[in-house]
């Protein structure tokens, strides 16, 4: 929905300006920034462009948070950094403006010299106080949703130990529950031997592994992310970590597929780690402050379990 809406706001920024292309550019990671949204009459934009601060004329926009007007592009003294070389070299004119708190550039170009005014900067300033209007207004539209969805998801989960009072059934349920409602499209359950030396993988969902394993194959609780988690009793999300969450889920003896997104969170049951929950995705997941407190929730509910079989036992 967002994308379609801003598509449409640059086609029509392209037709007011008489421009060849127009580009919004937006934040990625701290340093780094990509083209979010485009409209061209050419196909010539690489839409893949990683773009830096004080790199080519977009990224001078970036790093003064000033706007720019080129009537007579120069390309042998600087270059645009949106473009693929072929289309680059017809460009003849530019101007850009950035976003608010450094969250971009809306930018545009034409083919001929001369194309654009100084009103016509003052005027796209507007077009980028609608486009920042517009992504507050979606991204609240989109938070909303997001927290309904959390609510239906807090709702099955608090109602599964009813429903399946067995550890294995309910486990089960509870996977393909975070896979469907968190946006997480993998997710298991490792649990700790009894001897502390090891885990076990006890069950998962969508989890593809490229090495073969045995099924109640013991992992050595000191490699790997999961060992980490289980030694370190700490809840790792790969939004806050890209150190930790770097290294390989099960160490080096098994071979996992790379997941660009992940969380990880220990389940403690008189002040052990008796088991880790790990969600799991190969795209980017914006795990915000409403998910890691979801996620926080559930694990903390799942060792509230975990405890309940533990006592049981015992008393047994």
């Amino acid at each position: 929905m967002t994308a379609n809406c801003l598509e449409r706001i640059l086609g029509i920024v392209s037709s007011v300006f008489d421009a060849y292309s127009v580009a919004l550019i937006l934040r990625d990671t701290q340093d780094e920034y990509v083209i979010a949204n485009h409209f061209s009459l050419g196909d010539h934009i690489a839409a893949d462009s990683r773009i830096r601060p004080g790199t080519g004329l977009v990224g001078w926009i970036l790093r003064n948070q000033k706007p720019l007007l080129i009537n007579n592009f120069d390309r042998e003294v600087s270059c645009l950094g949106y473009y693929h070389p072929a289309g680059e070299s017809k460009i003849k004119a530019f101007m850009g403006c950035p976003l608010s708190a450094k969250e971009g550039v809306l930018c545009l170009d034409s083919k001929k010299t001369y194309s654009f005014s100084d009103k016509d900067q003052k005027v796209l300033h507007q077009f980028v106080l609608l486009v920042e209007t517009l992504r507050t207004g979606l991204c609240q539209i989109d938070a909303s949703r997001r927290k309904e969805t959390l609510f239906e998801c807090i709702r099955l989960v608090l109602g599964l130990r009813s429903n399946f009072p067995r550890w294995n059934a309910y486990i089960s349920e509870l996977l393909t529950i975070l896979t469907q409602y968190t946006g997480f499209p993998c997710s298991f359950i490792a649990t700790r031997d009894e001897t502390g030396s090891g885990f076990f993988l006890e069950k998962q969902a969508n989890l593809e592994l490229k090495s073969k394993i045995d099924p109640g194959h013991k992992f050595n609780i000191h490699s790997g992310l999961v060992g980490w988690v289980f030694k370190n009793g700490t809840s790792v999300f790969s939004c806050e970590k890209k150190g930790v969450t770097n290294m390989p889920l099960f160490g080096k003896e098994v071979n996992t597929p790379e997941f660009a997104s992940l969380a990880c969170l220990p389940l403690v049951v008189h002040k052990k780690t008796r088991g880790v929950l790990v969600l799991a995705g190969h795209e980017e997941i914006n795990c915000d402050r409403d998910l890691k407190s979801f996620l926080l929730m559930v694990a903390d509910y799942l060792a509230l379990f975990l405890e309940n079989l533990y006592l049981k036992s015992r008393s047994g």
